[in-house]
């Protein structure tokens, strides 16, 4: 336990399976996960007949596309843990490394990533790994900690854990992994503790945070489309260096 700076004490968690769903067990949690899922879902209306990939650890926020997606599957980091997850006794999920995703090319519509990006060992190459199994009209909602939010300060909450961005730092990883950032949203504009949080209560931090403070959100939603030809500089790079290597085969 240890005071944050307003004088609340708070109990700092790990990041693993057993921490999160505690954490979304809880009041606040609860409160985060309808929150979050509230503008999931002004991003993705509607995820009818897709195959969709919960990333990092999304099972929460998952649980109702189940049985509107053709498929649904959760993907763990293998340092979170294993962790069961699933309708009519199937286990709808994977332990993974974030380097290397055991799906096919171009084999999901769709990809959920919450959790992940954070924390992973390797931001661009893990993205890469994304860009991979997404089909060519697929979607990636990243969801991620704003560093100029209380909630990337305090560990007592799983967003307070690993690299939080800015909105200019998380547009330039994503564009430089391929990605298009088309639709920018946020939420979690209510503090990061309190056992009592209610839904109303959070709900109307949600509507006087978009409009009064929209850079402090705790988190960034961003909306993105897989690009599908390679930045001109990368196409420079990869000219200059093998422009010798012809001139010395010659």
């Amino acid at each position: 336990m240890k005071p944050n700076d307003s004088g609340v004490t708070h109990k700092v968690m790990s990041l693993d399976v057993p921490a999160l769903e505690r954490f979304y067990d809880s009041r606040i949690g609860q409160v985060t996960r309808r929150l979050i899922y509230r503008r999931i879902r002004l991003a993705w209306p509607d995820v009818s007949g897709q195959r969709v990939l919960g990333l990092g650890y999304a099972c929460h926020y998952m649980r109702p596309l189940v049985t509107e997606a053709e498929r649904c599957i959760a993907a763990i980091p293998e340092g979170y843990g294993a962790g069961p997850w699933g309708a009519n006794g199937l286990s709808l999920t994977a332990l993974v490394h974030d380097l290397a995703l055991p799906f096919p090319d171009a084999f999901f519509d769709a990809v959920l990533l919450v959790h992940g990006l954070e924390t992973a060992d390797a931001q661009r190459p893990f993205l890469r790994e994304v860009w991979r199994v997404l089909t060519p009209a697929g979607r990636l909602l990243a969801i991620a900690p704003n560093r100029a939010s209380l909630w990337a300060q305090l560990d007592s909450s799983p967003f307070g854990h690993g690299q939080p961005y800015s909105r200019g730092q998380l547009d330039r990883l994503l564009k430089q992994a391929l990605f298009s950032p088309e639709r920018w949203d946020a939420a979690l504009f209510m503090p990061p503790w309190g056992r009592n949080r209610s839904l109303r209560t959070g709900r109307a931090w949600e509507r006087v945070g978009h409009s009064a403070w929209p850079r402090l959100a705790g988190v960034h939603i961003v909306d993105s489309s897989k690009s599908m030809y390679v930045p001109s500089m990368v196409a420079k790079k990869r000219r200059a260096v093998l422009r010798p290597a012809m001139a010395h085969g010659q």
